[in-house]
Formats: C-alpha cells, structure tokens, sequence
C-alpha cells in the first residue's frame, strides 16, 4: 500500500489526467452531435431518442461497474473503461441511421458511465489517503478538459469530417491511457477508510440497511446538481434567446457563463472546503444556486440573466463532487455507483421536465425548478451534517 506522499502526488496526477480525458472526448462527441444529425438525416425527435442512448448506457452499467471495481480494483477498470470509452467515441460517424446511432450511443455511454464509477471510486480513496478534500479538483480536470475538447471541436469542425476527428480523438485518447494508465497501474490502491477495508472473503461492503438511506440521500444531492446542469444545458441559451430577445450569440453565452463559472468553482473547492466544511459548502452551495436560478429564470435583462446563470454554477460546482465522494466513503465503489445513477437519473429527468412544465405554465417559470432542487439540496445538506 503506498503511504509515501509522491506515491500519492503520482496516483493523483495520473487519476486528474483520466477525469480531463473524459471530459475532452465527450465534449468532443458532443460539438460533432450537429453533423451527425445531418449524416444519419435523423428528425429532431428521432436523434432526441438516439442520444438518450448515452444516459441510457451510463446508467444501466453504472450499478455493474461498482461490483467489477470490488472484484477486480478502480484502477484496472478505470484504464479498461477508458480504452473502451476511445473505440467508442469512433462509432457514431460510422452511422446512417438514427436506430443505428441509438444502438452505438448505448456502447459509447456504457463506458462512460463505467469511466465514471471506476475514477471516482478511486479518486474516493485518494481523498481518504491525502486526508485532504479534493475531490473537486478531479471533477474540475473533467470541466476544463471539456471546454478544450469543445473549443479543438469548433476550431477543426469545418476542416475535418466527424469519422476523421472522432477517430484522431480516439487515437490521442489511447496514447494518453496508454501513458496515465500505466502509471496508474503501477500505483497500488491506498488503504481505505477502516468501513471500507475488505472483509474476510475479500469483499468491500456494500451499502447495507443502515448505509443505504444514506447513500441515497447523498445520491440525490447528486440528483439536483446534475438536473440543474442538464436543464442550462438544455434550456439555458433558448430562454435567453426567446424570453429576453436575445441574439444567438448572447444567448449561446449563458451556458458558457455557467460552464466556466462551474470550472472556477471545482478550481477553487478543495480550499473552499477546508475552510468550510463539507457540510457548510453544500448549504453555501445549494443555497447560493437556488438565488442565481431564481435571477436567472426571472430577471427581466439579459446581463442580469447572465449574472445569475454564472452564480448558478459556482453554487453548484461542488454539490456532485462532494455527494459522490461522501457517499464512496460510505460504502466504497457501490456507494459511488448508487450516487452516480441517482445523478444521470437528474440528468435524464431535467431537460424534459423543463418541456412539459414550460408547455404547462412559462419557461422562466419552469427554470425555477432548478432553484427549488438546489434549495433542496442545501436542506439535505443540513439533514445530513452528522453523516460521515
């Protein structure tokens, strides 16, 4: 077991490279979604349901995951999942139809949803062995190699089809594992948490009668902050464009007022939360989002609207990353698992929820539901002070 503080510096650089990793070749799949839209001559609603494939995937492996990661360790699937996460970023290109692009979707969000539990578990780990809370600092690396993946997307999306840089990702992706996860490899596991060391027959417990409530409890912080995100991303650029008269391009700026306020915000967590605590940084957090969404959805300008899209993500920057990390610490890989599913459960749920109750009553007025489940997860927050 390492206990040498640069064995520790090593696992945790090697595990910040495959949280960027992951970020970069999702985000740029994502930047390439318009083109495959156009190869595949999907409608709007057939791709809507091609691209639940990815959710899709990631949730139903996600359980999975966390019973591979006891029988077989975080590092080993984490490196696995990310090879499998390269050839699957190659697959939609290869499409021409929308069921075929749903059918590869489904691959490509089963390993990232495997990606997700295994480094997270990992980095749950790390956390307990540096004894030090940075476990934002990771999901940070995951936001900023995201914003790089989009904006190498943007830049070489006139010049390169979708087949060609999907597959240059792909090919940039397995160098990168071959290096991180021979480092990663290399590095044994800290010993964990004394609730988290194998039993006799080998097993890390699993969330039990008394663990579970919990572990869903901080499943469902998870559960607000990730329907926050998906409803910006989602709806965030279309209220500002439709109820504010915004141009395309102010309006495209919400989310990335949001996007890189959130990055700021995981930046700046670990510090945030040595000084806070875990439990005062989810109530600041929760509650500072839920007064950002409410001048988000309802201020009357659009600067102001941006303001309070930019306040909405440094209140919820931490919200997953302090969720996922308790509830690992709780009840090791499937902890993380149940608190990962609970989170793209929000994901799912938050785009078209916003749909039908801004068909029912008004879009601003739909978009104070995030305020409302931030608001929730601050109160949680206050419930479960005394958790570990």
């Amino acid at each position: 077991m390492p206990g040498h503080r640069s064995d520790l510096t090593r696992l945790r650089i090697a595990l910040t490279v495959f949280f960027a990793l992951d970020g970069f070749l999702f985000a740029g799949w994502v930047v390439r979604i318009p083109a495959i839209k156009e190869q595949t001559h999907a409608s709007a609603g057939a791709l809507g349901l091609a691209l639940l494939g990815v959710s899709a995937g990631a949730v139903v492996t996600m359980m999975l995951t966390g019973r591979l990661c006891r029988r077989y360790g975080n590092h080993q699937v984490t490196v696995a999942c990310a090879v499998l996460l390269c050839l699957g970023v190659t697959l939609p290109p290869l499409t021409h139809s929308a069921l075929t692009l749903g059918g590869v979707l489904l691959l490509f969000g089963a390993a990232y949803g495997g990606i997700n539990v295994a480094f997270n578990s990992a980095a749950v780990e790390l956390v307990a062995a540096l004894r030090r809370p940075v476990m934002p600092s990771f999901h940070a690396a995951f936001s900023l190699g995201g914003m790089v993946g989009a904006g190498l997307g943007g830049l070489v999306a006139g010049a390169l089809s979708p087949a060609r840089h999907l597959l240059g990702l792909a090919v940039a992706g397995l160098l990168v594992t071959a290096v991180a996860g021979r480092a990663l490899l290399r590095q044994e596991p800290p010993a964990p948490p004394e609730r988290l060391r194998p039993t006799a027959t080998g097993d890390r417990p699993r969330p039990d009668r008394r663990t579970r409530p919990l572990v869903i409890v901080f499943g469902l912080i998870a559960l607000c902050t990730a329907y926050g995100e998906g409803a910006l991303a989602d709806w965030g650029a279309l209220h500002l464009e439709q109820d504010l008269g915004a141009s395309p391009g102010a309006a495209a700026l919400g989310y990335s007022c949001f996007a890189l306020a959130m990055t700021v915000g995981r930046l700046t967590g670990t510090a945030l939360l040595e000084r806070l605590g875990r439990t005062r940084t989810v109530v600041a957090g929760g509650t500072t989002a839920a007064l950002g969404m409410l001048l988000g959805s309802l201020a009357p300008s659009l600067w102001a609207a941006l303001l309070g899209y930019a306040v909405t993500g440094l209140g919820l920057a931490n919200l997953f990353p302090v969720a996922v990390e308790r509830a690992g610490t709780l009840a090791g890989p499937s902890g993380v698992a149940v608190a990962s599913t609970l989170g793209y459960g929000g994901m799912l749920l938050g785009p078209p929820a916003i749909g039908f109750m801004a068909d029912w009553f008004t879009l601003p007025a739909a978009l104070t539901s995030v305020a409302v489940l931030a608001a929730l997860a601050a109160a949680v927050g206050v419930v479960t002070r005394r958790a570990p």
